[in-house]
């Protein structure tokens, strides 16, 4: 069901009625009977000037009742925000209340101001205010305008917040003498509404603002303002063809009369320094360029404490931890672009990819493995934590049935899925420490701007990884079980009885020098343990430790970036701060008592720090000509 159209001229009536112009305090009636008489022929006693004459019971005076109107505490004082006109109305209504007829409201509006009345059509009453300057109809529901409605008198015309998709309608007859049009916040989409911004249509236009739109094509855009020869001041920021690093000096390079571009007063200075940028936007490629950087990594909980030690048959468990940020997805694919050293592209598999089939063989190969390890991770007394995001719980100690079995089986974490539309990025998994620094930089060169301008205005999640990996040493087949193993053993046994010989024979030679043989290991003698040579390891298990948005709506508004410190609260906790202090004092070969010192200062004056991550967000905007011809070369 179609909603219903409200006419300009209706909702100029109703705001006339709800001023209740011809009601108390304005108007006639009781309360001015007296000034307001019949015109009939009347004795020379009753000529005495009306605001002379005594006043009859019930009356009000010209002062009082405009004190009703002025007063804020009155219940008759006008809404908060009306404008200046609604107040004169009403004191004119009070003054001089017969002057209020239709002739008179035609020929007194010089600005008429109809915001947020859902307006949808600009009727042809509009032709009547023969005297109308300025028009304001922001905030309302107009998809197009019939040019033929508006008065000729018009120098201002604010359209902001409608649903105009072209200027096309408004070209047919636009004002002559308009100055200023207003047009931000609206639809406005493709190259061909340059076409309509041109001294053919706007020959005294002085003032243009077409922020916040969908406006794509800069070159043609500009080549279109060049036409008019008033132009002094332009909003063009919030729109996709603003995104580009040569927007501002394109823009002000082509257009030399220009006094303020986006608020901000084109200084001749800044004309200098983009002198002649405009003879090369042939080379000037319309891609927008951001550069993500991601600081340092603080708070983290250090889990590998609270695990056990391994024994030989492991698991032998590693603990790295990374950044992850969502990303527009540009039309060929930032996936073929990026694959440095600094960069990953997490790209999860959507839940419609993982049918009934493919889950039940993932649960088969993580519980073989679980199976593999079930014996040492009971003799430990703790299990691996499961991967569901938040605060994570310890699993049960022992599993005697399916049901704690499924417990341990991997959920897809929403988390660490991008949103339609974008691609997830993340920082080099990197071990534990106090401070991790993440080193990460990403440009990021995008072709498509109309879904860039979009993931600006919804913003970016960051999130911090904990990867958890489990490793299972590899058992070797016996030689009975494969004759190539058995080959393999035949092989190395000669291969060693070869080098027994050698050294026997070099043992010879060096006794025969004088030389001494170093001393044989003793039996029994305390060897370092070392890991198997060869480890199995288990799909990652993912934990998140925290996620924040990050609003990044500022740079459509024209900030050169966002910097911000996600803070995602405190994780850590003291027990294992503590296992972790004593970890390191161990290490620095510290002694019991100067550890148990530690450890009292450390809990006497506990305050955890919250896990945070720096994270920054560049809209690469050259600011020479050199710099951008400096930026083609590259």
């Amino acid at each position: 069901m179609e909603p219903e159209t409200r006419t300009l001229s209706a909702a100029v009536r109703e705001h006339l009625r709800q001023l209740c112009l011809h009601e108390f305090p304005c108007g006639t009636g009781s309360w001015n009977k007296s000034r307001f008489l019949p015109q009939t022929s009347r004795a020379w006693r009753e000529l005495i000037p009306r605001e002379e004459r005594a006043l009859s019971p019930g009356e009000e005076t010209v002062e009082d009742l405009l004190g009703l109107v002025r007063s804020a505490h009155s219940p008759w004082a006008l809404v908060e925000g009306s404008s200046a006109e609604d107040l004169f109305l009403k004191e004119l209504a009070i003054q001089n209340p017969l002057m209020l007829k239709d002739s008179f409201f035609y020929t007194y509006f010089r600005l008429l101001r109809v915001v947020d009345k859902d307006v949808s059509l600009v009727d042809k009453e509009l032709l009547k205010f023969v005297k109308l300057k300025e028009l304001v109809l922001s905030a309302n529901q107009i998809k197009e305008i019939d040019a033929t409605n508006l008065p000729p008198t018009l120098k201002v015309l604010e359209l902001y917040g409608n649903k105009i998709t072209s200027m096309q309608c408004l070209c047919r007859h636009p004002p002559p003498q308009l100055q200023h049009l207003g047009l931000g916040h609206n639809k406005l989409l493709g190259p061909l509404e340059s076409l309509y911004i041109t001294s053919d249509h706007w020959p005294n236009l002085v003032s243009l603002d077409l922020s916040f739109n969908n406006l794509t094509d800069l070159q043609s855009m500009v080549a279109g303002l060049q036409t008019l020869p008033h132009l002094r001041l332009l909003l063009l920021q919030g729109n996709p063809l603003a995104l580009v690093p040569h927007y501002r000096g394109l823009t002000i390079d082509s257009l030399a009369r220009l006094c303020v571009l986006d608020d901000i007063t084109v200084s001749s200075s800044e004309k200098h320094l983009f002198r002649g940028l405009s003879h090369s936007e042939d080379l000037l490629a319309p891609e927008a360029q951001l550069l993500v950087t991601v600081g340092n990594l603080r708070g983290v909980l250090d889990s590998s404490v609270l695990d056990p030690e391994p024994g030989p048959q492991g698991p032998f468990i590693t603990y790295n931890y990374y950044v992850t940020y969502d990303f527009v997805e540009d039309e060929e694919g930032e996936g073929s672009q990026y694959g440095g050293v600094l960069a990953e592209i997490i790209k999860p598999p959507s839940m419609e990819q993982l049918d009934e089939d493919i889950l039940e063989e993932i649960i088969e190969d993580i519980e073989e493995s679980l199976e593999s390890g079930l014996a040492s991770l009971s003799e430990s007394g703790e299990l691996e934590e499961s991967i569901v995001s938040g605060a994570s719980e310890p699993l049960p100690r022992s599993i005697d049935s399916a049901e704690e079995l499924a417990k341990l089986r991997p959920l897809l974490d929403p988390q660490l899925c991008p949103t339609p539309g974008t691609v997830l990025f993340s920082t080099v998994p990197k071990p534990w420490s106090d401070v991790i620094p993440c080193n990460y930089e990403m440009q990021h060169t995008l072709k498509d701007l109309v879904p860039l301008k979009a993931f600006l205005l919804s913003g970016t999640v960051v999130t911090v990884v904990e990867e958890k990996i489990l490793s299972w040493p590899v058992e070797q087949p016996s030689s009975a079980d494969s004759p190539l193993a058995a080959k393999k053993g035949k092989a190395d046994k000669d291969k060693k009885e070869k080098e027994k010989d050698k050294k026997d024979k070099k043992g010879k030679d060096k006794a025969g020098k004088g030389e001494k043989e170093p001393p044989k290991a003793q039996k029994g003698s305390k060897k370092q343990k070392e890991l198997p040579k060869e480890l199995h390891q288990d799909p990652p298990v993912l934990r998140v430790l925290g996620s924040s948005p990050v609003v990044l709506e500022p740079l459509l508004a024209g900030e050169p970036f966002v910097s911000t410190v996600c803070n995602f609260g405190v994780i850590r906790t003291l027990e294992a701060d503590r296992l972790t202090l004593n970890r390191d004092a161990k290490k620095n070969k510290k002694g019991k008592k100067e550890i148990k010192s530690l450890v009292s200062v450390y809990e006497s004056d506990y305050q955890p720090e919250p896990l945070t991550v720096e994270i920054q967000i560049q809209l690469i905007q050259w600011r020479s000509t050199e710099e951008a011809l400096r930026g083609l070369v590259m």
